[in-house]
This record gives C-alpha cells, sequence and structure tokens, in this order.
C-alpha cells in the first residue's frame, strides 16, 4: 500500500511539474475562441477586434470560431467540455448570465464550469424602429405600443441573444406583453426591420449604429445614462420617458474550470493589453462603445458581474414565463 502511495505521489508531481512548465511557456500554438453566435453579430465582431489584437502580444494565431445554436449554450458547452489547457476559450455576452434561468436544464453549470479571465466590454443598446414607423419618440413609441399591443411586432435575435434580452426588458418597463419574432440571428433580424416586415427592435449599436446614421432606421432611444458621443442626436431612455431602462451588453472572456492559474493570468494580461490597443479603442468608439478598463478586464471583476447578473435576471425571466426549454 505504501508503495502504490508513493508511487501516486511521484506521478502527481511528475504532471504537476509539466502542467506548470507547459503554463510558463504557454502559448505555444493556435489559441481558439468561440463565439457562440453567428458570424457577422456584434458579439463575433467585439471578439474578431479583440482576437487580433491579443495575438499581437501572445504571439500566436488566434482563430475564431463561430459555434452558435440554442441561445449561445452550445458553444458555451463546447468550451465547458474542453481541454483545461488554454487554447480554447469562450467570449460571450450576458447571455451567459440570462440562460442560468433560461434554460432550466443546461449541459454545464454556469457559474462553476468556467475559470475567468476578465470583462471586454459593455454596449449600449438602442430602441429602434423600421425607418416609417408611426410614432415620433419614445413617448409615442409608449402610447403607440399599449394602444396596439396586439399589433406592434418585436424583432429578436433569438432566446437568449442581446435583443431578446432588451426586449423583454422594455415589455417589462412599459407593463405591456407585445409580439415577439424570433430570428435565428442578429442579421435576419435587421434585415426584416430594414424591409419593414417588423416593427421594432431593441439591439447593440454595434449593430445599429451604421444603419441609424445612415437613416435607414428609426431611433427612439440609447439605454444609457448620458447620450453617447457617436448618436449624439439620439436620446436617452431616461429622457425619452423610461426612467431606469439602463442595460448594457457586457462581454466576457472564459476558460474551461481547471485552466492553470499562470495561463488565466496570461490571458488576462494580454486582454486588458489589447483593450488598449489603438485600433480596438477607435473601432469600439465607432461601434459606440468604449473597451473594458483595466481594473475590469481580470478574473475576479468578471466573476462577479456573472454573480451580480444572475442574480439581476432571474426575477425577470420568470416574470416573463419565457423559457427556452
Amino acid at each position: 500500500m505504501k508503495k502504490l502511495l508513493a508511487t501516486l505521489a511521484v506521478a502527481a508531481s511528475f504532471a504537476l511539474a509539466t502542467y506548470s512548465a507547459n503554463a510558463q511557456t504557454y502559448p505555444e500554438r493556435t489559441i481558439t475562441v468561440v463565439v457562440p453566435f453567428a458570424a457577422g453579430g456584434p458579439t463575433d465582431t467585439v471578439t474578431r477586434l479583440v482576437a487580433e489584437a491579443m495575438s499581437k502580444d501572445l504571439g500566436q494565431q488566434i482563430v475564431v470560431e463561430n459555434v452558435g445554436g440554442a441561445g449561445g449554450t452550445l458553444g458555451a458547452g463546447r468550451v465547458a467540455s474542453a481541454d483545461p489547457d488554454g487554447y480554447m476559450l469562450l467570449l460571450h455576452h450576458i447571455g451567459m448570465a440570462t440562460a442560468a434561468t433560461l434554460y432550466r436544464k443546461l449541459a454545464y453549470d454556469t457559474l462553476n464550469a468556467f475559470d475567468y479571465v476578465g470583462l471586454v466590454t459593455e454596449v449600449p443598446m438602442t430602441i429602434v424602429a423600421r425607418k416609417d414607423f408611426e410614432p415620433a419618440d419614445l413617448k409615442g413609441l409608449v402610447e403607440y405600443a399599449k394602444a396596439n399591443a396586439d399589433k406592434v411586432t418585436v424583432a429578436n435575435a433569438g432566446i437568449g441573444a442581446a435583443s431578446h434580452l432588451c426586449g423583454m426588458l422594455f415589455m417589462s418597463a412599459i407593463q405591456t406583453p407585445l409580439v415577439t419574432v424570433p430570428y435565428k440571428g442578429t442579421g435576419p433580424a435587421m434585415t426584416d426591420l430594414l424591409g419593414g416586415q417588423v416593427d421594432i427592435m431593441c439591439d447593440q449599436t454595434t449593430n445599429t449604429t451604421k444603419q441609424i446614421l445612415g437613416g435607414t432606421i428609426k431611433a427612439y432611444a440609447v439605454t444609457t445614462p448620458k447620450r453617447l458621443d457617436v448618436l449624439p442626436d439620439v436620446p436617452t431612455t431616461d429622457e425619452g420617458g423610461l426612467p431606469g431602462m439602463q442595460v448594457a451588453i457586457w462581454h466576457g472572456l472564459y476558460a474551461p474550470k481547471g485552466t492553470p492559474a499562470e495561463v488565466t493570468e496570461r490571458l488576462s494580461k494580454s486582454l486588458q493589453l489589447a483593450l488598449k490597443d489603438p485600433n480596438v479603442v477607435a473601432r469600439f468608439a465607432e461601434l459606440g462603445t468604449v473597451p473594458s478598463p483595466e481594473p475590469d478586464a481580470t478574473p475576479a471583476a468578471l466573476k462577479a458581474k456573472l454573480e451580480g447578473e444572475i442574480t439581476r435576471w432571474k426575477p425577470i425571466i420568470e416574470a416573463a414565463g419565457q423559457y427556452a426549454d
């Protein structure tokens, strides 16, 4: 028995030493970052900008892989079950928190299946409509929606998507359920909004700013305390008569649970550096957002954010009674 224990101890020490050595030389090959949504969407855009900047610092290529479906849970589940070696990561948005309630049966434990790298950005939301929609301002939109609840259609990119969550929050704020129209991604939802097939949508500035500035859709409000520099003429929800309806779609970078601390620390430092990259700062500004400050681009900050957001959204989702399973 003593001989067996001694053998196991030696094996464990060897494995630990090997793991530590690997962590110190990380990364030695291509890293994959999974985006749990379709290519071309807001989260995909954010990820590709950050991945390009991080690859310069890490000295290895970072490949972005889109694994969409089930409100982001398929991609998240894939990373949760990946080897914890730092070569497969997850960049997910607020849906990481809401899935814990939206999906009553998940293949992973949201809080305990991942290690945390850091927050990336918090993207403001906009309440927009087809360009010929009748209401002239947010107050008029609320009045019109309440009077025509069975006719007003609200597009979203599918259950769990940012547009779905913001749409639920809007309906909660005006205390009126509207006709929701889910799509298989942000692209198709925006296409039908542009074409006039649906009335309104609540989505990230990374997806709506270009259309708003181009005049192809009508903007009613931004969900921020102050107006955005990139959209100075669009009032806040507070200004428009919906005080308290403030929401930003935050994004975080995760690794599988059990990833060596040295690796997550290296990734966190690289993320912090990437978020100061001039190209990232400039492109984020064009999209109506800013990179997370260095204190937020840390494992502790992301973990605290996720825990707090699960608590915040749980009663909202339960009150709406909209579950994904």
